[in-house]
């Protein structure tokens, strides 16, 4: 009988992939994303498909969007439960201060005496924006701080099911008055239907904790770009990079450790809360995005001469917003 080869010793990151995906502890969670390469090698048949990541995995882009969905379809009726998990709770006071910090429905000041401070309503259009959480938000700003009662709002999202969950919100009667002034838009934020969004249309453009979850963020930017008005806005709240350290080991602790394990408890679905945090570690941080914008062709406000700033921390860096306002015509 012929010697048999011995087998080489396996890589690190040949053992990290025996680990089962769902059930990754914190230690292997963050060792994977350590010693993974920028791309994982492909069967030879499938070597010229465009892959993109899954959280920790990487597979075909032209399955991220379906693989996504499954997702937010599992969690859409608990979505406010994974928020707080997410984030401890405090999502819903960063919701609080992202849209106070964009006035939706202000008007500008007059530039003379003589001058008329009345403008037509804003247009405002909250993406991967499914349950209302962030539509509700605006349009209550807009109402009772700037007595505005005609701004509108166009909540899109890719997912069926997460805007079912918003239209059932908007029958609560904390919500109902707004109902009237919103429209519920099943749509890919990269590819936005033009026929319904046109050109130059949008006053303000948000994106909360969504962004991440694109296949392809970059077309979802150049969509946002396309759709808002000259010096109009857009406006991204998400979860982002922590910058102290000590706080940035709790929570990843609590991150890969706690939320997958509770969202089995909580929700029955541990895949999911998995991916998410997972996703999370995998988005570009807060100097990435920014010029991630910049490229898309913003102005960022914020960025002093040295090109530090940009963006606003929150909670240390847990989220963060950004912000990018599309040039004047001629600017």
């Amino acid at each position: 009988m012929p010697p048999r080869l011995a087998a080489s010793a396996p890589s690190p990151y040949q053992k990290l992939l025996r680990i089962r995906q769902p059930y990754r502890c914190l230690s292997c969670s963050v060792r994977l994303s350590q010693f993974q390469p920028q791309s994982v090698p492909q069967p030879q048949n499938a070597s010229s498909q465009p892959t993109t990541h899954f959280g920790f995995e990487e597979i075909p882009s032209s399955s991220k969007s379906s693989r996504v969905s499954s997702v937010f379809a599992s969690v859409a009726s608990s979505y406010d439960t994974m928020n707080d998990l997410m984030s401890l709770g405090i999502h819903r006071l960063w919701k609080d201060h992202f849209v106070r910090s964009l006035n939706p429905g202000s008007k500008p000041l007059p530039s003379s005496p003589s001058q008329s401070t009345r403008t037509e309503p804003w247009k405002m259009l909250d993406i991967a924006g499914g349950t209302g959480d962030i539509a509700f938000r605006l349009l209550a700003h807009a109402t009772l701080l700037n007595n505005d009662h005609s701004s509108r709002v166009i909540v899109s999202d890719i997912n069926p099911a997460m805007l079912s969950a918003g239209r059932t919100r908007s029958q609560q009667p904390q919500f109902a008055p707004y109902a009237p002034r919103l429209d519920w838009l099943e749509a890919n934020a990269e590819s936005l239907p033009h026929s319904i969004i046109k050109d130059n249309s949008i006053d303000l453009y948000t994106v909360a904790f969504g962004i991440r979850n694109f296949t392809h963020p970059q077309k979802a930017l150049a969509e946002a770009y396309r759709v808002l008005k000259p010096g109009g806005v857009f406006a991204c709240l998400e979860f982002s990079k922590v910058q102290n350290p000590v706080l940035e080991a709790v929570y990843k602790r609590w991150s890969f450790g706690a939320i997958p394990i509770i969202g089995q408890l909580v929700a029955g679905d541990r895949d999911s809360y998995q991916y998410l945090v997972e996703s999370i570690e995998r988005f570009p941080g807060q100097r990435e995005w920014r010029d991630r914008i910049l490229e898309a062709g913003f102005l960022v406000p914020g960025v002093d001469e040295r090109g530090e700033g940009g963006w606003e921390n929150l909670t240390g860096g847990v989220a963060a917003i950004h912000k990018g306002i599309k040039p004047m015509r001629g600017g």
